[in-house]
């Protein structure tokens, strides 16, 4: 999923073919849901064994690093970023950036405060609050029961989708003169995605055992394939003049959307996570190389990472609409490559007999001494 997030991220080609491959789901969704899950499956066996105050201070220290990491991805964007795109006037630049070189403090005062999210840079804003409500949705999760977080968070993901951001923002913006347009609030709507961050988070904690009786029987996966290709011709207009296109339905293309967390987005990720835990048995060990191993065991630093790629090829080719083949590929090559050098360096200190990166296919079954390597 990081690999697509910065394929589709990099102004190239491969943005084409990597943007919401397999349907109407694009990698954020997987991302935030297993980050979620490995959230819950962590903190929440770690509440059981001791108190809310511990997990809450882990979570949020943990925040705290997160938000360190996007002062540091503002403070890019805001300088180098900034200073290239007045100087290029690229629009690739300057639409990445058009309220903050508008007004300058304003801007950088309400990023400090996670209000204005510029585009590349509004996911982390996300994760940082969703970590910072963690512990209370554990908390009231563990001693009243899930029906008490999943329901709430149900009805906030309805309610955005018959347009709550937008009549909060209005209210603020008549009552409190607030002074951030919407759509500089970040195109993530939490009110939305929040849904699937507590979803996540009830797998992590044991949720998943009961889905698993449902997601493995055959009527299920069944079904889930017919819906899964259904989506799959609607999403590559298969066949295209008996077929209309939802995009082209205009006001149906709600039910679609990514920002929204539209309801039809939501039923095409819930067939691809029934087929994803039917085939994964067959495919886990064969996705477990070593590169891919180490960019997750890093996401958070490769995230950030992808983003000064993003911003650096955005500074050279703009949109990418004039740069030549071999430019994209060096752009891509050089970001991957990039990715994978900061994730075995974050992992040097645990693999001190590795000196180069180990870049080969490990040996299935591993061995005594490789299984204590990826301990």
């Amino acid at each position: 999923m990081l690999v697509g997030m910065t394929l589709t991220h990099l102004p190239t080609q491969a943005s084409h073919y990597s943007n919401q491959l397999l349907g109407f789901v694009s990698w954020a969704e997987g991302f935030v849901l297993l980050s979620a899950v490995l959230t819950g499956r962590v903190y929440g066996a770690l509440l059981r064994q001791s108190s809310v105050r511990v997990v809450r201070e882990r979570l949020w220290l943990r925040s705290a690093k997160l938000f360190g990491y996007h002062l540091a991805l503002l403070a890019v964007a805001f300088t180098f970023v900034g200073a290239i795109a007045l100087h290029t006037q690229k629009p690739a630049l300057v639409g990445l950036l058009d309220f903050y070189l508008a007004h300058h403090a304003l801007a950088a005062a309400s990023s400090l405060l996670l209000l204005y999210c510029p585009p590349l840079l509004d996911i982390l804003p996300m994760y940082i609050v969703f970590l910072l409500v963690t512990p209370l949705l554990l908390s009231v999760g563990q001693r009243w029961g899930w029906k008490f977080v999943l329901a709430p968070s149900g009805f906030l993901w309805l309610a955005a989708q018959f347009g709550a951001r937008a009549w909060v923002h209005g209210l603020l913006v008549q009552h409190a003169d607030f002074p951030i347009p919407l759509e500089q609030l970040g195109a993530f709507n939490l009110l939305a995605w929040q849904f699937l961050w507590a979803f996540g988070l009830w797998v992590g904690v044991g949720g998943a055992t009961r889905l698993l009786s449902w997601f493995e029987s055959r009527w299920m996966i069944v079904l889930a394939s017919v819906v899964a290709v259904a989506f799959l011709i609607l999403r590559y207009q298969w066949p295209p003049y008996y077929i209309p296109h939802p995009v082209d339905q205009g006001s149906a293309w709600v039910l679609f959307d990514k920002w929204q967390l539209g309801v039809l987005r939501l039923l095409n990720f819930a067939a691809l996570g029934v087929l994803f835990t039917a085939v994964r048995p067959y495919v886990a060990h064969r996705l477990s190389w070593r590169p891919l191993v180490l960019l997750g065991k890093s996401s958070l630093e490769v995230f950030c990472i992808q983003v000064l790629f993003c911003f650096a090829a955005l500074s050279l080719v703009g949109d990418g609409a004039g740069a030549s083949v071999l430019d994209q590929i060096a752009i891509v090559t050089l970001s991957l490559a990039g990715l994978y050098a900061v994730a075995w360096w974050r992992a040097r200190p645990r693999d001190q007999d590795s000196l180069v990166p180990w870049i080969l296919i490990p040996r299935w079954p591993p061995d005594g001494k490789e299984i204590a390597r990826i301990g």
